[in-house]
């Protein structure tokens, strides 16, 4: 299979966690895409989605699912979203397409996080992918030199603006010994919106497909 095969192997995969009656929170990027698609096969089992990204939201209203605020959501059994790395404990870079900050809070809500990525993913430590981190245009320059400051080469992310009207500063050549510890250090920056490590809220179960088939682990 190819690389675009063993991500839509795992995003159906996670069909299996899809709670009947229920609101499914949905994610970003190519392999969130194959889930969505998979979603519409059983949309009448579910009460909705939430989105997030904007993009997410067109692809689910494409296939006629119906979309809720997270405001007006009292309960989410499940967040399915991909990765940009993932580390043996689950923690993970996340934030290539830009949605970090806004997955970070679909995630934060749900009752359980299930990763769906290729193997390719699968890293040993995290930080060979650049870390995004959504800041507060005023305060670019400021956050990035504080960034610099913990080690890494911030680059601005030239042209893109997220879906909350921030920029994005993508940091290169960092040293992730402590996922949970540079979370929090980065997030208490002033001008910093979030960044995309997951780490105080890892994923739960990680859906890896492979050759050989779909890796299931949970987060210990």
């Amino acid at each position: 299979m190819d690389q675009d095969e063993l991500k839509r192997a795992a995003a159906l995969a996670a069909l299996e966690f899809v709670v009947d009656g229920e609101v499914v929170g949905v994610g970003t990027g190519s392999t969130a895409n194959h889930f969505i698609d998979g979603l519409a096969t059983i949309k009448q089992r579910i009460r909705g989605a939430v989105a997030s990204s904007e993009a997410s939201a067109t692809r689910l209203a494409g296939h006629g699912i119906r979309l809720l605020d997270l405001n007006d959501v009292e309960r989410m059994p499940v967040y399915v979203d991909g990765a940009d790395e993932i580390d043996p404990g689950l923690s993970m870079i996340k934030g290539g397409g830009g949605a970090l900050t806004r997955e970070k809070i679909v995630a934060a809500v749900a009752e359980r996080f299930v990763c769906i990525c290729d193997a390719s993913k699968r890293v040993r430590h995290l930080g060979k992918y650049p870390l995004p981190v959504e800041v507060i245009p005023m305060a670019r320059a400021h956050v990035a030199r504080r960034l610099s400051a913990l080690g890494g080469e911030p680059r601005l992310r030239e042209g893109f603006v997220t879906d909350n009207g921030n920029q994005i500063l993508d940091v290169h050549g960092l040293t992730i010994d402590d996922p949970v510890a540079l979370e929090a250090e980065i997030d208490h920056v002033a001008g910093v919106v979030s960044n995309g490590l997951f780490a105080i809220r890892g994923a739960d179960v990680l859906l890896m497909a492979a050759a050989d088939g779909v890796e299931r682990r949970l987060r210990s």
